[in-house]
């Protein structure tokens, strides 16, 4: 693929260079930078307490229980538009912490009333809606900190925070993913991070791959005075103010569509029809990628999670495109035959998976 379409092609064009996606959390590093940055907030008392003290105004999809919750839990610690002392409230940290990692208040009671489509997933809005009230600039040092914080602990290393245990504790780069990104850069790709964390979070730490904090597109926030709001920026024929739409599974493509290819916004959602407005090469490690992964003309990369529906795309390989590769660190297990239970799986929105031509999967794979 270097060879055929980079700067040793006879065709290679400086004004067109082949485009090529990573996404970040478990693709570029082990673990979430999203999480890691959130849990630091936690730890840091640095999570504003809502305007009226109105949880509803952060996320519009808490339910009436999480929002309850979360008054009981945090009302008395700080007036409004204060900062929140949770690592001195361990109720309130308790429920922000069971509300985004469980998806239900620490009492049990669900979160969400849509957590999750095929354009947006609440939990992963909320880290960067929790951030509103503050600066890009804070929130860049936050996860800053977080990283060198994660990146300093042991491979392995778990952790209980704030009642909640098992929470990964380390963060590292994959060392393989960093040399393919410099690698494609040196041989005239033009190399970006697409990710579902949020954009000053990402940004943040991405020149650590040569990618530099222009080329990332994460969850955009709409600013207002220069600091973060609890809306998005829009795409696709949303305005901006918008929480229905992220950089998550075809909210990916959208914002491919929209930064990189500057498509009009009528189209932005759709998977381009022109192939070189597309992205040659891109690698993911879940079905949050896969309406990217499926765009990508030449090769799909896949750091292999066990995660069904791009599971089943990749193993199913459709036109012999697709890449296996195990976690370069803690690797699963191999996948036993008929794991994936891909004629019956579902995606976010409750329809059927398919595969790129738009068929159902006949069996389960591998």
């Amino acid at each position: 693929m270097i060879v055929k379409h980079g700067i040793a092609s006879p065709a290679f064009d400086p004004a067109k260079r082949p485009v090529a996606v990573f996404d970040w959390d478990n693709t570029v590093v082990k673990n979430d930078i999203g999480d890691a940055t959130l849990f630091w907030m936690l730890k840091h008392d640095v999570i504003l307490q809502p305007p009226g003290k109105d949880w509803g105004l952060t996320n519009p999809d808490l339910t009436a229980a999480a929002k309850s919750a979360l008054n009981a839990a945090c009302d008395a610690a700080a007036a409004a538009g204060t900062p929140l002392p949770t690592s001195a409230t361990p109720a309130c940290a308790a429920e922000i912490m069971s509300i985004y990692y469980n998806g239900k208040t620490a009492a049990g009671a669900a979160a969400w009333t849509d957590a999750n489509t095929t354009t947006t997933n609440q939990p992963y809005a909320w880290v960067s809606q929790l951030q509103a009230g503050h600066t890009p600039a804070e929130v860049r040092a936050w996860a800053q900190a977080a990283f060198e914080e994660n990146v300093g602990a042991p491979i392995g290393t778990t952790q209980t925070l704030f009642g909640v245990s098992g929470v990964a504790g380390y963060l590292r780069i994959y060392e393989q993913i960093r040399d393919l990104a410099e690698t494609l850069d040196e041989n005239g790709f033009d190399v970006w991070v697409v990710t579902a964390s949020p954009q000053y979070v990402v940004e943040a730490v991405s020149e650590k791959i040569g990618v530099p904090p222009h080329q990332v597109i994460g969850i955009r926030p709409v600013l207002n005075a220069g600091l973060i709001t609890y809306g998005f920026e829009g795409c696709g024929t949303l305005a901006n103010g918008q929480t229905s739409l992220i950089t998550y599974y075809a909210g990916k493509r959208c914002w491919i569509n929209k930064v990189i290819f500057g498509e009009p916004a009528a189209s932005q959602l759709a998977p381009n029809p022109d192939p070189s407005k597309r992205p040659v090469f891109v690698a993911g490690d879940s079905d949050t990628d896969l309406a990217m992964l499926k765009d990508a003309t030449v090769l799909k990369l896949v750091i292999e999670r066990h995660k069904l529906e791009v599971s089943c795309n990749a193993w199913a390989n459709y036109q012999n495109k697709w890449l296996h590769q195990p976690m370069f660190i803690e690797p699963k297990s191999a996948p036993a035959a008929g794991a994936f239970a891909c004629p019956t799986g579902v995606d976010p929105d409750g329809a059927p998976i398919k595969d790129e031509s738009g068929a159902q999967f006949p069996k389960a794979l591998p």
